[in-house]
């Protein structure tokens, strides 16, 4: 035999032993939910969702819960999850270092697209903005996750950065909480202010319990971001695609139309707040991209940094420029 044709062979084989062997098919999915509220009324509102995707992928779908934006971000990084709801700063992150993508996004159940960071404090006290952006020392103020779009990423961006203001060094204390935790320790007056967003404030309503209506009547906002798009839904990239179909398949058809069916899929949307999900991709994540890099612009001309505000600079408008090439859907 020619000893061309034998090194080829050689070769072939050499490689062949060294490709690593298929991934073995999938047995479950793992989806993960956002950790915006307790962990226990989450269960209660998504299982009959998840059920749902589970007869319609034929797999089983188990959610996993964290207390963290970062452990939802780390899980989908280690291949834990394959699946979730994020927030949109949270997904940016995902996006970037744990090999996922954006396919769908939620719908707000008001009918009007997006929702709004705010900052709330106990009726009746006499807060005002103003008093707060003091920084005197003497508040305890309430933060969102540090991944949270609306509990931390918009009021840095749209309230603290223009003012030059740093948290730890304007209040007296500063903790760190879900949405729903804050909205509680502020009408317990266990916080003097804190972040919370429009979302979460309507997810508490549609409690109809005396508890979140005794919240919901002792909390006041004294300061409202512009919108902040619907939440993102991720998927790992490495998915198999024939997975990946029957998962928009279901998620894109679920609770549209008029047949009784798909009215009690609508009502369980309702549940989890959105309306049947609309088909994004990466782009959608433009508007946060362009919210962090403003807040790195604002940060930049507060400490006089000629080269950070430049960078800053440049990053924005090429941030705008793809958000100008891909309008919002």
């Amino acid at each position: 035999m020619d000893r061309r044709i034998i090194l080829g062979l050689m070769a072939a084989a050499a490689l062949a032993g060294c490709s690593k062997p298929a991934p073995p098919p999938k047995t479950e999915l793992v989806f993960s939910i956002l950790s915006a509220e307790s962990q226990s009324s989450a269960q209660k509102d998504w299982a009959p969702f998840l059920a749902d995707m589970s007869k319609a992928v034929g797999l089983p779908v188990k959610a996993f819960y964290a207390s963290n934006y970062t452990a939802l971000i780390e899980a989908m990084r280690f291949k834990q999850t394959d699946l979730g709801w994020f927030t949109n700063q949270s997904g940016l992150e995902a996006v970037r270092r744990s090999g996922a993508e954006v396919f769908a996004r939620s719908v707000n159940p008001s009918g009007v697209d997006g929702y709004n960071a705010v900052i709330i404090v106990k009726k009746g006290s006499g807060l005002t903005l103003d008093r707060i952006l003091t920084c005197d020392r003497t508040l305890n103020f309430g933060m969102g996750d540090p991944k949270s779009t609306s509990g931390t990423l918009a009021p840095m961006t749209y309230l603290f950065a223009p003012h030059n203001i740093d948290p730890a060094t304007c209040f007296r204390t500063v903790k760190s909480a879900n949405h729903e935790t804050n909205l509680f320790s502020v009408a317990g007056g266990l916080l003097d202010a804190a972040t919370n967003n429009t979302a979460s404030m309507d997810r508490l309503s549609l409690l109809h319990t005396d508890i979140a209506k005794r919240t919901l009547e002792n909390v006041q906002v004294v300061w409202t971001s512009p919108r902040i798009p619907e939440d993102p839904i991720l998927w790992r990239k490495d998915l198999d695609p024939a997975l990946k179909k029957k998962i928009a398949d279901f998620m894109f058809s679920y609770g549209v139309g008029d047949t009784p069916e798909a009215k009690r899929q609508h009502a369980i949307l309702v549940q989890i707040q959105t309306l049947p999900f609309k088909r994004a991709d990466d782009s959608h994540l433009l508007p946060v991209r362009e919210m962090e890099a403003t807040g790195q612009l604002v940060e930049a001309r507060n400490h006089k940094d000629a080269a950070a505000e430049a960078k800053a600079q440049a990053a924005l408008a090429e941030i705008q420029k793809e958000k100008a090439a891909h309008p919002a859907g």
